[in-house]
């Protein structure tokens, strides 16, 4: 396949696998694609090791890294966030809802370890996020893709300098012209059913819109693609490739637990919904009883980022621990309905080519073309 984007990075295909897990993204490099390493959840160590990692198994195939630079964020006194930042009101409601729901506590011995080592990972200001970036370039990366708001123009022209791409995302119109400002050669438009932090914009009206806005430069659609029917689509309304994350969930190379792949292939495309449960900002996941709890008429309001997530540590260790289905969560999108079993990442991209290709096929035969 030959678009913009696959000159761009000397790539087969023009499908991008954002993943928060190491083997999915070199799995998609190697299959043709380009993987996204996600670094918001990660310490400098921890991104030393997993880049290090893909360096060796990617065989020399491009990939990127996304980082979390809001424009919007509670600032900290201190870049460390520890156990005293987290507000009372919203830790006691999460503990005593968690105590009455069933859901066993921390061993309290190893309770605050436990919660601080998970703090230490959340990488969620544009400070942090340029202390990793300091980190990926040791690294052959690619592409430095930034969500949550733009880029400052400093930052790109020193990557450009190094012979690195620019991206953003973005999910409405009125946000384009800030990133083209900030000299970014290539946008995600993800729409309204992706997973993650989404908008309001559902995919098919906000991906022409952006092609429109942004010509030449190139974009990526995202939100609700999980096979070729909905890449033929996107490539007809002029994207130059798919950003894809949820799809990748469910693979074998995805670390994530079998509990959550099990809830995954169960789940109805309604079962993903918006909540600021996660981070304090709009973001599609699974719902389950953990989700419910922000529902409750008694709930407190939500919090900025990063002390939202901050706050939700606590009782996320307490659900993964307890391994029951009812309460663990995680991000996807709208597409979880369509995603019925587990899956190599080679193979995903293989049925996705395919039924991309009988969807091409469709069409030429109600047109008549050859």
């Amino acid at each position: 396949m030959k678009t913009k984007l696959t000159e761009m990075f000397g790539i087969d295909l023009p499908i991008f696998a954002f993943s928060h897990c190491r083997d999915v993204v070199a799995a998609v490099s190697k299959a043709g694609g380009m993987g996204v390493l996600g670094c918001a959840y990660q310490t400098a160590e921890q991104l030393e090791q997993e880049l290090q990692w893909i360096d060796d198994h990617v065989d020399g195939k491009p990939y990127g890294i996304d980082l979390l630079m809001p424009s919007t964020f509670q600032k900290l006194e201190s870049p460390r966030l520890t156990l005293d930042d987290l507000p009372v009101e919203q830790t006691e409601y999460l503990r005593r809802w968690c105590d009455a729901a069933g859901v066993p506590p921390l061993p309290e011995d190893i309770r605050e370890e436990l919660i601080q080592a998970e703090l230490d990972k959340l990488q969620f200001t544009p400070e942090q996020g340029k202390k990793l970036l300091e980190v990926a370039l040791h690294h052959p990366i690619k592409v430095v893709v930034n969500a949550l708001g733009a880029p400052d123009r400093e930052m790109v022209d020193d990557l450009h300098a190094r012979g690195i791409k620019v991206g953003a995302l973005i999910g409405k119109l009125e946000h384009t012209q800030r990133q083209i400002d900030a000299g970014v050669d290539m946008i995600v438009a993800q729409g309204h059913e992706a997973g993650g932090h989404s908008g309001k914009i559902a995919s098919m009206i906000l991906w022409p819109q952006i092609v429109d806005a942004v010509a030449p430069v190139p974009v990526l659609a995202a939100g609700g693609i999980g096979g070729g029917r909905q890449m033929a689509a996107a490539l007809a309304l002029g994207v130059d490739g798919i950003w894809c994350g949820s799809i990748w969930l469910g693979t074998t190379e995805s670390e994530i637990m079998p509990e959550i792949k099990e809830r995954f292939f169960e789940a109805r495309a309604d079962d993903a919904i918006q909540t600021r449960a996660r981070t304090g900002k709009p973001v599609r996941m699974l719902r389950s009883q953990l989700t419910d709890a922000w529902d409750q008429p008694d709930a407190p309001p939500f919090l900025q980022m990063p002390l939202q997530t901050a706050v939700m540590v606590e009782s996320r260790l307490r659900v993964e621990r307890a391994r029951d289905k009812r309460f663990v969560t995680y991000p996807v999108g709208q597409i979880v309905g369509s995603m019925q079993q587990e899956a190599s990442c080679r193979q995903v991209v293989q049925e996705l080519l395919e039924e991309y290709v009988s969807a091409l096929s469709r069409l030429n035969d109600i047109t008549g073309a050859d």
